[in-house]
């Protein structure tokens, strides 16, 4: 069994927390399961997930997956997880390296063809990441402006999940990513 630690974040009122997604890939019949308190647009993750995964160049494990989004005592919301969930199930299925992974967030929801949509909440989750030692976060191009608005953070915006994967086997954003200047 692999177990992948990928981070990303979650937002309770105006205050940014981590979130850890946390992937195992075992045997057992084949299904993909996402516990952690998670709400409905994280349940319908599974779908758009297996969706992206496979429409962008790479092979959806046909196994048993069980992503856990800690903590598990605190609701989690929105389709954010999309992009965590992708890159985690890759890395443990061993498609892509773990490398990056333990220093970079990663949010965005995901299209069926594996293209990055932005979401809520990205200011309040990334002003929280310099207080978690984080600096690098990896989301949807057109969430970079609102990320660049935290001093010293790279941001890594992406369009894509194939684009994502791309830079987690480089280990480096492409063109060094952008930084937080105010």
């Amino acid at each position: 069994m692999v177990v992948s630690r990928v981070f990303s974040l979650g937002v309770t009122g105006v205050e940014g927390y981590l979130v850890t997604v946390e992937v195992d890939i075992g045997p057992g019949l084949p299904c993909f399961e996402i516990v952690g308190l998670p709400g409905r647009a994280v349940r319908e993750a599974r779908d758009r997930v297996r969706a992206a995964v496979s429409n962008s160049g790479f092979t959806f494990p046909v196994r048993r997956i069980v992503a856990n989004l800690a903590p598990g005592d605190i609701p989690k919301a929105g389709a954010l997880y999309d992009l965590p969930l992708a890159v985690g199930i890759l890395a443990a299925d061993g498609q892509i390296p773990e490398g990056p992974l333990e220093r970079w967030v990663f949010l965005g929801e995901l299209s069926l063809d594996g293209g990055l949509r932005p979401g809520r909440g990205v200011l309040p989750m990334c002003l929280s990441l310099p207080a978690l030692g984080l600096g690098t976060v990896v989301l949807p191009a057109d969430s970079a402006c609102e990320a660049a608005a935290v001093p010293g953070l790279e941001v890594g915006g992406m369009s894509c999940l194939a684009d994502v994967c791309r830079a987690v086997e480089a280990g480096r954003l492409p063109h060094g990513g952008r930084r937080g200047t105010r």
